[in-house]
């Protein structure tokens, strides 16, 4: 098997030497359409302008915004030039971003007005009050030494930072020959990305992958949904996050296809822009597909363009899988299963696979990564059929954590093995099964219970849209079982209705202690559902209903 060994930049300049003219980037709400050679014009004119505010390869630019159109512009654009894009959550605020900004070493932060309730432009000028009075590009900062530009996503103009206007008619000043000057000394095994995990654990850590780490996956994601250069690829899901840069943009980049980009998830515009664009995938974790079913104006949209996508970052309920098949007409649609760490895909089904593999397995290991079963305390591989750690090793494996080499001793062995930190079996076909995580797991008085089991059971219950479940910490027997449940519309249930579902259905140590009825989960931007705050929020939740947690 042959790896890409070559830049972003290079592939980038490829795809606009082989089809100029075909469309590379859409929003089909307001009618934006680049071609991939306007947009290579516009990546050009950014990644000049970049060099001529000082930045250099190596240097770290912090990119905080939603899906807006230049996101990907910024993205192409330091890729070129050999600058570490850092990705900024969009629900970042100000203690979070304070970290970020701190451990990353941030030397340019980019960001757009805010997202919901998180006004980004006063939270930068609380953090760095210099922005007032400094010259544009002569920053300095008590708090971030590093730091010494902002730039604005748009055309207003901000205190102390450049506008892209203006950064695009600095770029034009110089001559492109500077940028293939560049593009000599660039490597594909230099880290051109550094994402910053969830939090659904632990303090985030900065992810350091390089070209040859998402190029390749990217290529070998669209090949397991048979990409071709004609595909039109619906993208809700955030470019911040490995699930829309990698999944999305490195498999549309490595195929020469078309993106479809949607600048803040919203279920009607989801379908809008599939129809209109007549789109080939759709990607979501799938809540988001959970919104889109059930939106009611669903069956008002045309569907039948779509042929294949992505369901990921969250276990897929079998029923769910069934609609997006039957409904949506994603026939081919894929399960991917990984890690921010692992660049991120492994492991993922094939669009031949039948239904039951497609909805019960995250399918087999993508071509190069080698994916391992293995005993959490010996290390040692597991059995078929026995459940252990999922572990890979391969060209995904990423570079390391930023500044941060005992993590990276911890979570990448001395064989070079990653560790998940997720339970999983291998079954006779040679498929995997993702069976809970090792934090995530409920120890009920020594009793070891997975959730994910437990929530695909509850799911074949009638009236149950989406169902989480989570430990609810109890002193008698250190956890209970707590099954968190979005009702579908219009339907009322009650904590026995579930209760008496699951007697004799289920092992009694499994059956939920307690069940608490929800309007929504608490979530990361990226789609995933936060279980540690599910936890959290339990004992409260039980005083609402007037019970005090044993």
């Amino acid at each position: 098997m042959q790896l890409i060994e070559k830049t972003i930049g290079q592939v980038f300049d490829a795809c606009v030497a082989a089809h100029p003219d075909r469309e590379c980037l859409i929003y089909a709400d307001r009618n934006l359409r680049f071609t991939w050679c306007q947009f290579d014009r516009r990546v050009k004119d950014m990644a000049k302008g970049l060099l001529a505010l000082g930045l250099k390869k190596g240097d770290h630019l912090g990119i905080w915004a939603t899906n807006v159109p230049d996101w990907l512009t910024f993205m192409y654009a330091t890729a070129k030039i050999g600058v570490v894009l850092v990705t900024v959550n969009t629900n970042c605020r100000t203690h979070e971003l304070e970290y970020l900004v701190r451990q990353s070493d941030i030397s340019t932060l980019c960001l757009i007005d805010g997202f919901r309730d998180n006004d980004y432009v006063a939270m930068v000028n609380e953090l760095i009050p210099e922005l007032k009075t400094c010259e544009r590009g002569s920053l300095v900062s008590v708090k971030f030494p590093r730091l010494k530009n902002i730039i604005f996503i748009g055309p207003q103009k901000h205190r102390g930072m450049f506008s892209t206007p203006e950064l695009l008619l600095l770029g034009q000043q110089m001559d492109d020959a500077v940028l293939d000057g560049i593009a000599k000394e660039l490597d594909t095994n230099d880290v051109i990305n550094m994402q910053y995990t969830s939090g659904t654990t632990g303090f985030p850590k900065g992810v350091m992958l390089t070209h040859r780490n998402i190029l390749n996956n990217g290529y070998w994601i669209g090949e397991c949904q048979k990409f071709t250069g004609q595909e039109r690829v619906c993208l809700p899901v955030p470019l911040f996050h490995c699930f829309g840069l990698v999944l999305g943009i490195m498999a549309i980049l490595t195929h020469g296809a078309t993106a479809v980009v949607v600048e803040a998830f919203d279920p009607l515009l989801v379908l809008a822009s599939v129809q209109k664009e007549r789109c080939t995938a759709l990607y979501g974790v799938p809540t988001m597909f959970i919104m889109e079913l059930n939106h009611p104006m669903f069956r008002m949209f045309d569907t039948s363009s779509l042929r294949t996508g992505i369901m990921a970052g969250s276990p897929c309920p079998v029923e769910v899988m069934k609609q997006v098949i039957d409904e949506m007409h994603c026939r081919d649609i894929t399960i991917a299963y990984g890690l921010t760490e692992s660049s991120p895909v492994m492991t993922q089904t094939r669009t031949d696979d039948p239904i039951e593999v497609r909805v019960g397995t995250v399918g087999r290991e993508l071509p190069g990564i080698e994916v391992s079963v293995r005993d959490p305390e010996s290390g040692e591989e597991c059995p078929g059929g026995v459940q252990g750690e999922l572990c890979c090793r391969g060209y995904n494996v990423m570079k390391g954590y930023y500044n941060m080499p005992e993590a990276t001793a911890r979570i990448i062995d001395g064989n070079g093995w990653l560790h998940s930190g997720d339970l999983g079996v291998k079954d006779a076909d040679g498929n995997y099964k993702v069976t809970g995580r090792i934090k995530d797991m409920i120890i009920r008085g020594g009793e070891n219970i997975y959730p994910r089991e437990v929530e695909e059971f509850l799911h074949g219950m009638d009236g149950v849209r989406d169902v989480q479940v989570a430990g609810v910490p109890s002193e008698k027997y250190g956890e209970e079982v707590g099954a968190f449940i979005i009702p579908k519309d219009g339907v009322t249930l009650a904590d026995e209705d579930v209760i008496d579902y699951c007697r004799g259905r289920i092992s009694k140590h499994k059956i939920p202690k307690y069940v608490f009825f929800m309007k929504e989960y608490p979530m990361t931007a990226s789609g995933k559902i936060q279980k540690y705050k599910l936890r959290e929020m339990s004992h409260a939740l039980l005083r609402e209903k007037g019970i005090e947690p044993q």
